[in-house]
């Protein structure tokens, strides 16, 4: 499970054949003892929670970097690990 991208103490990843869970592309998110995974298409928590701080700079990374996670999670979908 690679690291996609990691600030403010965020850590971002994104699981390699993991649809079975999650439907549809996701992504990870660890903040201290907090943990979310967000859907990329609709930028909204599926599961988990983080606090209100670190979701709206999630939400903003996530908007500025849709199309990359959309496309790593195809590749990663594919092709298995991404790194």
């Amino acid at each position: 499970m690679p690291i996609i991208s990691q600030f403010y103490g965020i850590i971002i990843r994104i699981f390699y054949k993991d649809s079975q869970k999650h439907h549809g592309a996701h992504i990870h998110i660890e903040y201290n003892e907090y943990s979310a995974v967000y859907d990329v298409n609709t930028i909204n928590i599926i599961e988990g929670n983080i606090p209100p701080k670190q979701n709206r700079l999630v939400v903003a990374w996530m908007e500025i970097h849709k199309d990359e996670l959309i496309e790593l999670w195809r590749i990663s979908q594919k092709y298995g690990e991404l790194f």
